[in-house]
């Protein structure tokens, strides 16, 4: 009997180590690459004027602001000053559109060792499948734009 009962014992341990978990998986969002298109009347490629974006860069917290979007006057991002950052070297805002639903422009300069100042942002809303990214190509400024899953990854 106590043969039958030590067998119990052993059978039931190894039915919940068994079926025991001891990590749960984390769950794996996937791309939803239905989001609707937020800058879709708007270029692939805008050039952007440094003037432009240092004086943005140089806007107070609280102040509206205009960055024209292409040749039409039309297309414009339109938004307030929410966030602003300076140190000695780096200067940052964040602009909050009040023409594009739900997007932001952050936008940073940064100085450089050889005397030169370097941009680097974004306009990017997380409801939206496209966005458009600040890249310097042949010393000038562009906006590229981009899909949404080029950049983040979830």
């Amino acid at each position: 009997m106590r043969n039958l009962q030590l067998l119990g014992t052993c059978l039931l341990l190894s039915f919940i180590c068994a079926t025991a978990s001891a990590q749960n998986k984390i769950p794996v969002n996937e791309p939803d690459l239905n989001k609707p298109k937020l800058f879709t009347n708007l270029p692939d490629k805008i050039p952007v004027d440094i003037s432009t974006l240092q004086s943005l860069i140089n806007t107070e917290t609280g102040k509206n602001v205009s960055l024209r979007l292409g040749t039409n006057e039309l297309n414009s991002f339109n938004g307030q000053v929410v966030s602003k950052a300076d140190d000695n070297t780096f200067h940052s805002v964040v602009i909050r559109s009040g023409n594009f639903n739900g997007a932001t422009l952050t936008l940073s300069s940064s100085a450089q060792t050889n005397g030169t100042v370097k941009f680097t942002g974004r306009i990017i809303s997380f409801q939206h499948g496209d966005l458009y990214e600040l890249q310097s190509q042949n010393n000038q400024y562009i906006l590229i734009k981009k899909n949404f899953y080029d950049l983040i990854n979830e």
